[in-house]
């Protein structure tokens, strides 16, 4: 579709940039209006897992790959119950699915995840625009058949975008975790078994949800892991009394310093107990935070399944998936914690370790499914720390 005022025939929807850049396109998903922080995710697969992600809350995710849609949607991908992430963008209509997994067609699943979406969008120029100005605020809108013609408001859904909070300083780890405490069971999925039992626990591991997606669970218990998951405000004195092996600070998303207010209490608590503490992407930066370090807002984030990484201690390079938009600064790390992993894209902080103690957390996600398998090994990592314990 062209980018320019004029509704071109046929168009449905639109979505509106707080900065008045209008784009046209037909209408996928649920009906209505979406708004959010739009950003743009790399990956060739796992559109499925991306929206359903709780990492994503608060943002419209643009897809880059344009064959959306092509391996269909199922009820074991998802990541947690209720996605968080706003709408999507596409380049061109969903594809029908092609793929023996499938269980139903991919705009089905978004209209039971009451998601919108918009399709026919130049996502490469939408890209450019999020990498040369950073993720904007937008809305989507999409009309159903019987107002299929309507008007629609551009000026209006402008000044909705631009009223819209930044996602800077707001704590959405609360509107994603879960409510109260419960046990998770399930190993990680193989072609010949599906879910699998996980073995027999040799460890009591606490995972605080801050958003947690539940391929880092199922690793977890596929380690050798008896995970009990707690929300996110759940305080040092609480985990503990449940007499954990170990403490896991889990993804999700919003602002590192915002969640920290009442999070780096808990962690500090837990760090003085000496137990094996592991975290992953923002509960690596909270970690970072509550060992004395910064956190900031990046430009663009990274949300990508190709992110190249080097472990600094080994000089291995690892390709990873990623999807963050705050990044600990590496010039704020205290004495006493080492900086473990570096992005080669950007130099940017991505893991960290306590000096002579079982502590560590990386910025990318290990378990991510589907994408690289790279980094599993930072969960025998932490079963590790625990045997030695």
């Amino acid at each position: 579709m062209p980018f320019e005022d004029a509704r071109p025939e046929g168009a449905n929807a639109a979505l509106v940039l707080d900065d008045g850049s209008i784009y046209w396109g037909r209408g996928a998903g649920a009906f209505g209006v979406a708004i959010g922080e739009v950003c743009f995710n790399t990956a060739m697969t796992g559109y499925q897992e991306a929206l359903s992600d709780p990492s994503f809350a608060g943002q419209i995710i643009t897809f880059t790959f344009p064959h959306i849609g092509n391996v269909g949607a199922n009820r074991e991908d998802d990541e947690t119950q209720k996605p968080a992430a706003r709408g999507c963008i596409l380049r061109a209509d969903i594809t029908d699915p092609a793929s023996w997994r499938a269980g139903m067609h991919f705009d089905a699943w978004l209209k039971e995840h009451d998601l919108v979406a918009i399709s026919g969008v130049d996502t490469r120029k939408l890209t450019r625009r999020i990498r040369d100005g950073g993720a904007p605020n937008g809305v989507i809108i999409h009309l159903p058949p019987e107002d299929a013609d309507g008007d629609i408001d551009l000026a209006a859904l402008r000044t909705m975008a631009q009223n819209w909070p930044s996602l800077e300083g707001a704590d959405l780890a609360k509107e994603v975790t879960c409510e109260a405490p419960y046990a998770w069971e399930e190993g990680v999925w193989a072609l010949d078994r599906g879910f699998a039992r996980p073995p027999a626990a040799r460890h009591h591991v606490v995972a605080v949800d801050f958003g947690a997606k539940r391929n880092i669970l199922r690793c977890l218990a596929s380690a050798g892991c008896r995970v009990t998951v707690v929300p996110a405000e759940t305080t040092a004195e609480d985990i503990l009394a449940l007499a954990p092996d170990g403490v896991f600070l889990s993804n999700g998303p919003g602002d590192p310093a915002a969640t920290g207010t009442y999070a780096e209490p808990m962690i500090q608590g837990i760090l003085k107990s000496g137990l094996p503490l592991f975290g992953i992407c923002l509960g690596h930066q909270m970690l970072a935070r509550a060992l004395g370090a910064t956190t900031r807002k990046m430009h663009l984030g990274h949300r990508g399944a190709n992110h190249p990484v080097q472990d600094l201690l080994t000089g291995k390079v690892e390709i990873t998936s990623q999807n963050h938009g705050f990044v600990v600064d590496d010039a704020s790390l205290p004495e006493g914690v080492t900086q473990t992993h570096i992005s080669l894209f950007d130099r940017s902080c991505e893991g960290i370790a306590l000096d002579g103690k079982p502590v560590f957390s990386v910025q990318y996600h290990p378990e991510a499914s589907p994408g690289p398998q790279d980094s599993h090994y930072l969960f025998a990592r932490f079963v590790a720390l625990m045997d030695k314990k």
